[in-house]
């Protein structure tokens, strides 16, 4: 039996970890949490989110599964695997959007089934294509009487202030939130608003009382501490207060700054229908071929090759772009289609490193892997040309990202590299084709490669495996 790896994020929960056992996703129950995951199977809550697509498919397993691999606990789980983890830092608005209103969903219907969460961290959010999906099973518990809402700063600092960054400042919560992996805090937000934001009782109640509660706190305000800790909240009021936070985060939208600049990439391209469709066939020839079971697609924008990915033999695409109004746009695609994409944000310069705790809390995006195959169009020279990265160092990184895949190769004679160098020197003199070819064909087996623009940008069907 294969060694069992324990998740490194999966530390903080006092009631269990979990565990990667031959691709099985395995959770283990402590003493301390049997009686309260019990208590909720019994309550027919669990069953009834699983059925609703709510909460991750999971079912007991016998501890023997784990014993083997000398891991002992009284209970163990075993999760639907999530194909490829993300992480709140990696949203865009409308993914933030809909993790928010289902954790608020499952919190309301936990509540009716006399059931709580012990948290609200976005962390136990995750999504199956671009649908969200809560994960962590044993964040739920027997509701306590007049209990206060223990995740409400956790909600608010995880889920609402990012949104409410970009809705009232039209300022993306991406790089904050990456940088504080706990979210944006109240404070900070708090001292943002303009003062008359403060007429609206949900700002009132959920960012400046909240700051000046937390405020009191850090000065150790004694007395107020005590008498926050026998504040009672009685069941109704509770709900009330989740379905008020759900009613004003569904209609929060984000401020409009203008249309980002690839927001309509698809639309204003250089090609004509002629070489689009030849790039259509090149990407449905590969798909159909490899079948791949998850395929990432470098630079997305608003989805157009991921469906034609999918449409072509991909089971899963998971998008990665920079651009907010592209990634909003392909999201929106999903949705209506009801395509298997996850449109995720990332500077391909600069992607998701290891951080948290050790290094090890949240994976890298390359660490986090699975990819079958990779495809990356019109990439390359953004990297290349307008990020300084050697041309030799694009190629590496792609070729690394699965076994197989596409790159295009766009010359520099083309309009979108020469857009790159209108008010730059060109220090470019080994960005060519050639040089490109040298590099591709060091790490790969080129399997074919066909020109698809008048100006000479051609795609390269590759395959690491058989090098």
């Amino acid at each position: 039996m294969s060694h069992a790896l324990v998740d490194a994020g999966s530390f903080r929960d006092p009631s269990g970890r979990i565990y990667d056992l031959n691709g099985e996703i395995y959770r283990t129950v402590l003493n301390k949490a049997v009686a309260e995951f019990n208590h909720v199977r019994d309550s027919g809550l669990a069953a009834k989110l699983m059925s609703k697509g709510k909460l991750v498919a999971t079912e007991e397993v016998k501890n023997s599964t784990l014993k083997k691999a000398g891991i002992l606990a009284p209970m163990v789980l075993r999760h639907a695997r999530i194909p490829f983890v993300s992480y709140p830092y990696e949203w865009s608005f409308p993914l933030l959007k809909a993790a928010a209103l289902l954790h608020l969903d499952v919190q309301i219907e936990a509540l009716r089934a006399g059931v709580s969460l012990s948290d609200s961290t976005a962390y136990n959010v995750q999504f199956d294509g671009p649908n969200p999906v809560f994960i962590d099973v044993l964040s739920f518990r027997q509701y306590r009487d007049g209990e206060i809402w223990a995740g409400h700063r956790q909600f608010c600092e995880q889920f609402l202030n990012p949104l409410l960054l970009r809705a009232y400042f039209g300022i993306t919560h991406n790089a904050w939130f990456r940088g504080n992996l706990e979210g944006i805090e109240t404070a900070m937000l708090a001292r943002m608003m303009p003062w008359w934001r403060n007429f609206s009782f949900n700002v009132l109640s959920h960012v400046t009382m909240q700051a000046n509660f937390q405020a009191g706190a850090m000065a150790n305000n004694a007395k107020g501490i005590a008498k926050a800790k026998t504040v009672k909240l009685p069941k109704l009021g509770f709900e009330r207060m989740l379905l008020s936070l759900r009613d004003w985060i569904k209609g929060l939208q984000p401020k409009d700054t203008g249309a980002t600049v690839w927001q309509h990439y698809a639309e204003n391209t250089t090609y004509n229908d002629a070489e689009r469709q030849a790039k259509v066939r090149f990407v449905s020839e590969f798909c159909a071929k490899r079948k791949p079971k998850v395929l990432w697609d470098i630079g997305c924008n608003s989805g157009d090759y991921s469906e034609v990915a999918l449409g072509a033999g991909a089971s899963r695409v998971i998008g990665f772009d920079f651009d907010q109004g592209a990634l909003e746009r392909a999201y929106a695609r999903a949705k209506a289609k009801k395509l298997n994409l996850l449109p995720l944000f990332q500077d391909g310069a600069n992607p998701s490193p290891s951080q948290g705790w050790a290094n090890e809390e949240r994976k890298s995006t390359i660490g986090r892997g699975g990819a079958d195959a990779v495809v990356a169009l019109a990439v390359e020279h953004h990297l290349a040309i307008g990020r300084n990265v050697p041309l030799d160092g694009v190629v590496d990184s792609l070729v690394k990202m699965a076994p197989a895949g596409i790159i295009e190769f766009v010359q520099k004679n083309d309009q979108t590299v020469q857009q790159l160098l209108a008010l730059r020197e060109d220090i470019f003199p080994d960005y060519n084709q050639a040089n490109f070819e040298r590099a591709l064909k060091g790490r790969a087996r080129v399997v074919k490669s066909e020109k698809v623009s008048a100006s000479g940008r051609t795609l390269y069907w590759f395959d690491r495996s058989k090098k």
